[in-house]
């Protein structure tokens, strides 16, 4: 199993070492909270002083104005995202429809894995149709159709650069939320999310800021996106650019405002059901930090229902794996939505 995960986590022969950068341009022009253009050599400190003030109000932080500009067409669903970025591809954002006649209002937006293609989760958006749920399945940012023409990979999403990755999960999370708007728009009530890989980590930090969803599937789990990127067989290339700027747990600091680590507690008195997968022999997101996530839900008493897979992070999408997950979803969320 080991020699299979390295085997398919090593195929892509696209990655690209990208430079250490505090990336702390991004947050000013988020304009909350207030960061200077230029840190002048204090962007240790700048980024501190972001991330505790953005954890203390993360409603705020997670805020956008609604999209007025959705659009469907031809099963495709395309809207300007509330988040701007410096890349015009990457601010418009794609979903797409799958509805099925009879989903009694009941409807689940889809997140595939990073460096997903255009086609990522689509056979599994197929197969909820299957169960009566209807799909809205979501392009990521700086994926597919929204990758910048510079690029080969999502490597915007979640790179060395600290915060373009803080400024794209961000712009991810509040995508889902625009998402949530047009399917009420659309009638439905019974909405949920469901994530895959980095897509989990997006599908939890919506569900935390949004009451609206009734259930959450997160497909690898992990308490904080940092010790993914660290410990990772997939990500070893973005750890390299760390060596010698920041530690794995100041990094872990730096990254908790998009870990879903800082929002557990926001998950307390809610109807929202959860369902947690995670797999043995992940490369990916290592056992011992989906244990963590599992354990949190126990000691803090949320409701959720556990799924174990006897495989890794990237055997994931493999027979029979691949239909043994599909299934597991796809019954929980007929479950409970």
């Amino acid at each position: 199993m080991e020699r299979w995960e390295r085997d398919l986590a090593t195929r892509d022969t696209n990655r690209k070492v990208l430079p250490f950068d505090w990336g702390t341009d991004w947050l000013h022009s988020i304009g909350f909270p207030g960061i200077p253009a230029h840190t002048n050599g204090d962007s240790a400190d700048w980024m501190e002083r972001f991330v505790s003030e953005a954890l203390a109000d993360s409603d705020r932080f997670f805020a956008y104005e609604p999209v007025r500009d959705y659009r469907l067409s031809q099963g495709e669903l395309t809207f300007t995202s509330a988040v701007r970025s410096r890349y015009p591809e990457n601010n418009t954002v794609r979903a797409l429809w799958f509805p099925t006649p009879k989903d009694r209002g009941r409807a689940l937006i889809v997140l595939p894995q990073w460096n997903s293609g255009p086609d990522g989760h689509v056979g599994l958006a197929k197969l909820l149709n299957r169960f009566g749920i209807s799909a809205l399945r979501m392009t990521m940012a700086y994926h597919a159709e929204r990758r910048p023409a510079e690029t080969a990979r999502a490597d915007y999403h979640c790179s060395a650069n600290v915060g373009r990755t803080i400024h794209a999960s961000r712009q991810s999370v509040i995508d889902v939320r625009a998402c949530i708007d047009w399917l009420e728009q659309q009638g439905y009530q019974r909405i949920g999310v469901l994530g895959t890989s980095l897509g989990s980590c997006v599908a939890f930090i919506a569900a935390a800021h949004d009451t609206r969803l009734r259930a959450g599937i997160f497909n690898h789990v992990s308490m904080y996106f940092s010790d993914v990127v660290w410990t990772g067989l997939s990500t070893k290339y973005v750890r390299d650019s760390f060596a010698g700027n920041v530690s794995q747990d100041e990094l872990r600091r730096y990254w908790s405002l998009i870990s879903p680590a800082s929002y557990l507690d926001r998950m307390h008195g809610r109807e929202l059901r959860s369902l947690l997968v995670w797999a043995s022999h992940d490369s990916t997101f290592l056992p011992v930090y989906s244990r963590q996530v599992l354990e949190h839900f126990r000691e803090k008493k949320l409701p959720h229902e556990v799924f174990h897979l006897p495989c890794g992070h990237y055997t994931t999408g493999q027979f029979p794996f691949n239909l043994m997950d599909g299934l597991a979803m796809c019954r929980f969320a007929a479950r409970h939505l």
